[in-house]
C-alpha cells in the first residue's frame, strides 16, 4: 500500500513539475557517465569490481625474431603478406626494366654521335688544344727519381737499368715495318690515304742497343717525341728566329725548301752553369721531325717519329737539360710550373766508386 502511494505521488510530481523528472533521469544515468566500463561490467557481472586490462604475453628474443621473419597470426613475412611481396616485386621489376631501357636508349644516342676513328672534339674544340707537348725517354719507373737520369760508369747494374728502359720503349719500333699499310716516306712522295710512314730505327747513329744507347759512356742517348694531337698540322719555321741557337739557324738557312718542312728541335743546358758542363749534342736521324709524319689521323700501325739526342756531359755533376720544339703553332713556356713546347730533364754521370 505504501509503495503504491509513493508511485502515485511521484507520478503527480513529474507531471506537475517537469524539472523533477529531468533531475531523476540525470541521477539514474550518472553512474554510467562517470564510469561506463565499470558500470556496464557490474550490471553484466556483479562480482567484477574493477576493469581488467589485457596483458601482453611475455616472449623471448628468439621468439620475437622468429615472429619478425614469419608471423603465424597474420601470415606475414618480414612484415608483409605474400600478396604484398608479390606486388612489390612486380613494381620494382617494371621500374628497373624501364630504367634500363631508358639508359640503353641514351647510350645508343650517345654512341651514334661518336666515331671509332676520330674524336668528336678536335684541336681548338678539344681540351688537348692545338699545341703538342714534347716528351722524352727513358724515364725511371721510380717516381721519386723524377726526371733524373743517373748512372755510375763503374756499376753495370745502374747502366743496364736505362738500357732496359730504352729497349722497352723502342720495342714497337723494332717490329718489321714492311707490308700492311707501311710506307717509306720522303718529302717528294705524298703519304697514301690509310697508310703510315715507317720509322727507321737503324738511322739513330750510335744510339743503338749494341752501343748500350751510350749509357756505358759519358754520352747517353735520350729519345724525343711529340705528343699526338688528332688532325694537327705543324706551321713550319722556314726562317731562322732570333731565339734559336746559332747551329740551328745555320741548318735552317742552308736547308732546301722541302727539308724546311720539319718541326725543329734544339737542346741546351738550362742555366749558365749547366751549359758549362755540356760538351755537345748530336741529333739522329735529323734535326727535326719530318713533316710527312703529320697529321696524325689514327691510322693503324702509326708510330710517332723519334729523334735520338746524344748528350756529351761532364761527370760527377747534375746537368739540367731543356729541349724545345720549334713551330709557329707550338706555344713555348719554359717555366717549371706550366711548361709548354719543351721538356726538362737532368743527367748525372757518376764516375766515382
Amino acid at each position: 500500500m505504501g509503495q503504491r502511494r509513493l508511485r502515485h505521488i511521484s507520478t503527480r510530481l513529474h507531471w506537475r513539475y517537469p524539472q523533477v523528472q529531468l533531475f531523476s533521469t540525470y541521477c539514474a544515468y550518472l553512474p554510467v557517465i562517470i564510469n561506463p566500463v565499470t558500470t556496464m561490467t557490474e550490471k553484466l557481472n556483479p562480482k567484477v569490481q574493477e576493469f581488467q586490462f589485457h596483458s601482453i604475453p611475455k616472449t623471448t628474443k628468439w621468439e620475437s625474431f622468429q615472429k619478425v621473419i614469419y608471423d603465424p597470426s597474420t601470415h606475414e613475412i618480414f612484415g608483409r603478406t605474400k600478396k604484398s611481396w608479390y606486388q612489390l616485386l612486380v613494381f620494382y621489376s617494371i621500374f628497373y626494366i624501364c630504367l634500363a631501357a631508358l639508359f640503353a636508349i641514351c647510350m645508343k644516342g650517345l654512341t651514334a654521335t661518336l666515331s671509332d676513328k676520330e674524336p668528336k672534339w678536335k684541336l681548338e674544340e678539344s681540351l688537348i688544344g692545338t699545341s703538342p707537348g714534347l716528351g722524352f725517354r727513358p724515364i725511371s719507373n721510380n717516381t721519386q727519381e723524377g726526371s733524373l737520369i743517373w748512372y755510375n760508369l763503374k756499376d753495370v747494374q745502374t747502366t743496364q737499368k736505362w738500357v732496359r728502359l730504352v729497349d722497352q720503349f723502342l720495342q714497337p719500333y723494332k717490329v718489321q715495318q714492311i707490308g700492311k699499310n707501311y710506307q717509306q716516306c720522303d718529302y717528294e712522295i705524298a703519304v697514301k690515304e690509310g697508310h703510315v710512314c715507317a720509322v727507321e730505327v737503324d738511322k739513330f747513329g750510335p744510339c743503338t742497343a749494341e752501343n748500350n744507347y751510350g749509357f756505358n759512356s759519358t754520352s747517353p742517348c735520350v729519345f724525343l717525341k711529340l705528343n699526338r694531337i688528332f688532325g694537327w698540322v705543324p706551321d713550319y719555321v722556314t726562317q731562322p728566329e732570333s731565339e734559336m741557337p746559332d747551329d740551328l739557324k745555320e741548318i735552317i738557312t742552308y736547308a732546301t725548301s722541302n727539308n724546311k718542312s720539319q718541326v725543329w728541335i734544339s737542346c741546351a743546358g738550362e742555366n749558365p752553369f749547366d751549359r758549362e758542363h755540356v760538351i755537345g749534342f748530336d741529333y739522329f736521324p735529323s734535326r727535326g721531325f719530318p713533316g710527312y709524319y703529320f697529321p696524325y689521323t689514327n691510322n693503324d700501325n702509326y708510330l710517332s717519329p723519334l729523334i735520338a739526342v746524344q748528350i756529351n756531359v761532364k761527370t760527377n755533376v747534375i746537368v739540367n737539360i731543356e729541349c724545345r720544339a720549334w713551330a709557329r703553332n707550338i706555344a713555348y713556356d719554359g717555366g717549371n710550373n706550366h711548361r709548354e713546347g719543351s721538356v726538362h730533364f737532368e743527367i748525372l754521370v757518376d764516375s766515382k766508386n
